[in-house]
């Protein structure tokens, strides 16, 4: 279990797509997006890779592209700033690295990250890439083909236990932007200790009986945020 650094208490937050898309990155599930010029089972599987790497290189080449194009939202830099008041950390299902850039010290990345490729054959053996384009030939140290640090669909998810560690932690426990559909990073919000706070911030319907003491805030992430935040900080719990 992860334990407390001081007397602050821990917020724990869990962010999904919508936190991006304000950023101008493209949702999966959305009408116009990813999915629409691209299926699943060509660009985002082991099998996809297996068979056409170089369209796989290419999809991710262009997603890290728009993440470098990108800039931090006032939802990112509001999440930040909550390190002011309390002990936070960032759960996200985002593989871009917009929480860091916007100043949060403690992010979780649960299906990867874009700015990071890995070996395709170790993949213990992870290095940060500064360039938008990954090109077949670009080997590891050990010679196998670099890929993207991405965890895909039917990968499994190897910081899921580190993840619901933290959860049972949270003091107070926070979802933005994720319409709490994809698996398993959906179920951590079933990790939370059942007497805490949860917030939930989506513009979506849901059940507030999914789990006791949620209040849905159903905004944006950047407009939701900022309520939130200045509930938070005008009641800071020590």
């Amino acid at each position: 279990m992860m334990k407390k650094k001081d007397n602050k208490k821990h917020i724990v937050v869990f962010t999904g797509a919508g936190v991006s898309a304000e950023s101008g990155l493209k949702t999966f599930r959305d009408s116009d997006g990813l999915w629409e010029n691209y299926r699943i089972e060509e660009v985002a599987t082991p099998e996809a890779w297996e068979r056409n790497p170089k369209l796989v290189l290419e999809f991710y080449n262009m997603r890290r592209k728009q993440c470098m194009e990108a800039k931090p939202n006032n939802a990112h830099l509001l999440i930040a700033q909550l390190e002011k008041h309390y002990n936070v950390s960032v759960i996200t299902q985002n593989i871009d690295d917009l929480h860091e850039r916007a100043g949060s010290t403690n992010v979780l990345h649960l299906h990867g990250e874009i700015m990071k490729v890995r070996s395709s054959v170790d993949e213990n053996l992870i290095y940060p890439i500064n360039k938008w384009n990954l090109e077949l030939g670009e080997k590891c140290e050990k010679g196998s083909q670099l890929r993207p640090h991405i965890v895909w669909f039917g990968e499994p998810v190897p910081m899921m236990e580190k993840a619901i560690e933290i959860v049972q932690t949270a003091d107070v426990f926070i979802v933005v932007g994720s319409s709490l559909v994809v698996y398993p990073a959906a179920g951590l919000i079933f990790y939370a200790p059942t007497d805490i706070p949860k917030y939930l911030i989506d513009p979506g319907e849901f059940s507030s009986t999914i789990t006791k003491n949620l209040i849905h805030i159903k905004k944006k992430a950047t407009e939701g945020m900022q309520e939130l935040y200045e509930l938070l900080t005008k009641n800071v719990w020590v």
